[in-house]
């Protein structure tokens, strides 16, 4: 990971996603669709729900805008079934990608995803091409800006809770998880009133790819701002030292 900032990834990503806001919420609306479906709409008995809002949190979704997506989600026996489904790829230079959907149109949703890859001189793959060079992971990462806990304490919190490991970068704190374990190690470092720039279950990347001439540049990020673009794109993961 020498030279990787996750925290420049993620404050990249986020820079990318704030130019499409409503984007972001209607990641988040299917989301908290797909929750209350599953697991009900009461979040003391729902720790899907749970991580969803904090998610939504995370990304300034307002509590109005939370509270009428779960009614309406509860209160919607009708409504759109979405159904989940991962795509895997190769973008310029041998990047692996993988794509989280969730569709109410198979068929389109692998049209347009296709499309993405293709306009990228990339291609999209089979199952299990790429999807073995990351591990599943809960992820949290914690601004040290905004953070005045000592690493140490804030460490012994997060491994206490079940977290997996702690490591310090240059302006953030990272904490990583079993996916299992990840709702318990978020709800404690709520308790303890963290404030965290990001917390989800994600896809990291075991070794990255480095891309350096511009073509190579220019074609990947077409296929990222192709599929933010993409309303049944849940996420996309890749491996590409940005």
């Amino acid at each position: 990971m020498s030279g990787h900032s996750k925290f420049a990834n993620i404050k990249h990503k986020k820079e990318r996603n704030d130019s499409a806001k409503g984007k972001i919420f209607t990641v988040i609306g299917r989301e908290l669709a797909v929750a209350v479906k599953e697991g009900g709409p009461d979040p003391a008995n729902n720790s899907r729900l749970r991580d969803v809002i904090a998610k939504a949190k995370a990304n300034n979704m307002p509590n109005d805008t939370i509270d009428r997506g779960i009614k309406k989600a509860a209160g919607d026996a009708g409504s759109v079934n979405y159904e989940t489904i991962t795509y895997e790829g190769y973008g310029p230079n041998g990047v692996a990608i993988i794509v989280d959907t969730l569709t109410d149109n198979k068929n389109r949703t692998a049209a347009n995803v296709k499309n993405a890859f293709t306009k990228g001189g990339g291609n999209v793959g089979t199952p299990g091409c790429v999807s073995f060079m990351f591990d599943k992971k809960g992820q949290i990462i914690i601004d040290k800006e905004d953070c005045d806990m000592d690493a140490d304490e804030l460490m012994m919190i997060a491994l206490d809770a079940g977290a997996e490991d702690f490591s310090e970068e240059e302006d953030s704190y990272e904490v990583l998880t079993a996916p299992e374990e990840f709702s318990g190690v978020r709800e404690a470092l709520e308790a303890a009133k963290i404030p965290m720039v990001q917390a989800e279950v994600t896809m990291i990347p075991q070794t990255w790819v480095e891309l350096t001439d511009e073509d190579s540049l220019k074609k990947m990020n077409r296929i990222l701002d192709l599929l933010d673009a993409e309303d049944d794109v849940q996420a996309t993961y890749h491996n590409w030292d940005e």
